[in-house]
C-alpha cells in the first residue's frame, strides 16, 4: 500500500483495479478539516486523464507492474510480436496497446515495456531514434527556403515532415516525444 505522503510525479498506483500514473499532485489544507492531496492521474491503458482528491494519510494499492526488456520481432496483422529476452517467450500485443510509439520501433529493436498483470500496456522509448527515409519527394535545386519542409515516410511507416534537402535512403534522427526531425545521422 502507498500512502498519500509518498505521492510523487510518475508514481504508478491502482484505483478500483485500474492502473494510473500520477501526472501532477498538490498538497493543500482547506479552511476546515484535515489536509488533502489533489492529483491529476493518467490511466495507463486508455490515456484518459482525471482529477482525484485524496485525504491526507489515505492509502492506495500498488499495482502489479514490472518493466521488462523485450525485443520487437515482427508485426503480424495488427499485432506487434515481442520476445522476452530472458525467457524467449513471445507475446502478441494489439496495436492499440503500443499506440503511436509503434512507428518508432524497427524489427530487432530492444525496448523496455511495462507489464501490468502480465499484459503489455506501455513501451518506453529513448528520447530519439535513427530511422531511414523510405519515401519522399526529391529536393529541387534552388529550393532553399529556410524552415521549409516536405512530407516523408520512414522505414517503419511513420510519416513526418523533413527539410527539403533530405532524400530517400538518408538516415535521420527523430524525436520520439514530438515526432519531429532532429538531424541527419
Amino acid at each position: 500500500m502507498i500512502s498519500t505522503k509518498d505521492f510523487r510525479t510518475g508514481l504508478k498506483i491502482e484505483i478500483d483495479g485500474k492502473p494510473f500514473e500520477i501526472v501532477e499532485f498538490q498538497h493543500f489544507k482547506p479552511g476546515k478539516g484535515g489536509a488533502m492531496m489533489r492529483t491529476k492521474l493518467r490511466h495507463l491503458k486508455t490515456g484518459q486523464v482525471l482529477d482525484k482528491t485524496f485525504r491526507s494519510g489515505e492509502k492506495v494499492k500498488k499495482p502489479d507492474m514490472v518493466v521488462v526488456g523485450m525485443q520487437f520481432i515482427y508485426k503480424e496483422g495488427t499485432d506487434y510480436v515481442f520476445m522476452d529476452l530472458e525467457t524467449y517467450e513471445q507475446m502478441n500485443v494489439p496495436d492499440e496497446n503500443v499506440g503511436e510509439k509503434g512507428g518508432f520501433i524497427k524489427e530487432g529493436d530492444t525496448v523496455k515495456v511495462l507489464l501490468y498483470n502480465g499484459e503489455l500496456i506501455g513501451v518506453d522509448l529513448p528520447a530519439n531514434v535513427s530511422l531511414i527515409v523510405a519515401q519522399t519527394d526529391p529536393g529541387v535545386q534552388g529550393d532553399r527556403v529556410s524552415n521549409a519542409t516536405k512530407p516523408a515516410t520512414l522505414e517503419t511507416g511513420l510519416k513526418i515532415n523533413v527539410p527539403l534537402f533530405i532524400n530517400e535512403g538518408d538516415m535521420i534522427k527523430v524525436d520520439t516525444r514530438s515526432s519531429e526531425y532532429l538531424g541527419r545521422e
